[in-house]
């Protein structure tokens, strides 16, 4: 008889479980599975939104590998985004984390003024970044005082990518920072005046103690810089459109004309999941090598 009720009690809390957390479940399937599903789905399609989808196989995967040279400049664009403002990215945010760690009255307002562009929507700091990189903004402005001349931040080929790559910084490095923040204060000064007791210098604690117990924080940072960046699309599309030359067509930039601009949807889909597998192998990598760098506490 116990055991009778005690497996109506089950069934009875397994209903209201299922019952509670049905709207995750339901928004899973319908806005997350669904769509990716369709998505595969579509990208083996020609379909122009207007007309019905025709099946043509891998033909669009094909075409971008060997008939779109601006497939292959997008991707180039966005490694090289990846591959320089990362490492910035992360090597700026800790030395800003390790400075705000340090007991200084007025730390509190320092640290929200670091903050700060973090928690600006993108296109408002994208609208602000626009004035100041103008011929007549800001930067030109301050540039002629040192007797530079007005530079095309933003029409120059050669500049308009590391332009785009110092506002990202400006807006990004400030989230990264946060964590490094929290990160340092949960490393035990114990440590750190043991190390002092025996004359290691400011490097070796960094080396030995900092970098170390922090490393789980850096490996956090690099795997959602790496995804965060392959994923750019509002500073291009905004300051840029890809010009000039398309030397700041991001690889979601393209996507997004291919699919709403072209109406290319099955393109479009088969670029979305050419970058998955794109993002997956570069994480896959970045795990894979974090046996070789990365600490955490017990381990052998």
């Amino acid at each position: 008889m116990k055991t009778t009720k005690q497996t109506k009690l089950e069934k009875k809390e397994a209903r209201e479980f299922y019952f509670f957390t049905s709207p995750w479940w339901l928004g899973l399937v319908l806005f997350v599975i669904g769509p990716m599903i369709a998505s595969i789905l579509i990208s083996f399609t020609r379909w122009d939104v207007i007309s019905p989808p025709v099946w043509v196989g891998i033909d669009n995967y094909k075409e971008l590998f060997t008939e779109d040279p601006l497939f292959w400049k997008s991707l180039k664009v966005t490694f090289i985004f990846t591959i320089v403002l990362v490492p910035v990215q992360l090597t700026l945010s800790l030395l800003v984390a390790i400075l705000l760690n340090q007991k200084v009255k007025g730390m509190p307002l320092y640290r929200t003024m670091f903050y700060l562009p973090t928690v600006l929507p993108v296109v408002a700091s994208s609208m602000l970044w626009l004035w100041i990189f103008y011929p007549q903004g800001l930067l030109n402005f301050f540039l002629g005082l040192l007797g530079i001349p007005p530079q095309q931040f933003l029409t120059d080929e050669k500049l308009a990518l590391p332009a785009i790559m110092l506002m990202s910084l400006w807006g990004s490095f400030g989230s990264n920072m946060i964590i490094f923040l929290a990160g340092l204060q949960g490393i035990p000064r114990t440590l750190y005046e043991a190390a002092e007791i025996d004359g290691a210098s400011i490097w070796m604690k960094f080396k030995k103690i900092t970098f170390p117990m922090l490393s789980p924080v850096i490996f956090f940072n690099f795997v959602m810089g790496v995804i965060g960046t392959f994923q750019v699309f509002t500073q291009g599309y905004l300051l840029t459109d890809g010009k000039p030359n398309n030397s700041t067509l991001f690889y979601v930039l393209y996507l997004y004309r291919k699919a709403f601009e072209y109406l290319e949807m099955g393109s479009a889909s088969a670029m979305a999941w050419i970058l998955f597998i794109i993002i997956m192998i570069a994480t896959g990598i970045i795990m894979k090598s974090s046996s070789s760098w990365v600490y955490y506490e017990g381990q052998k």
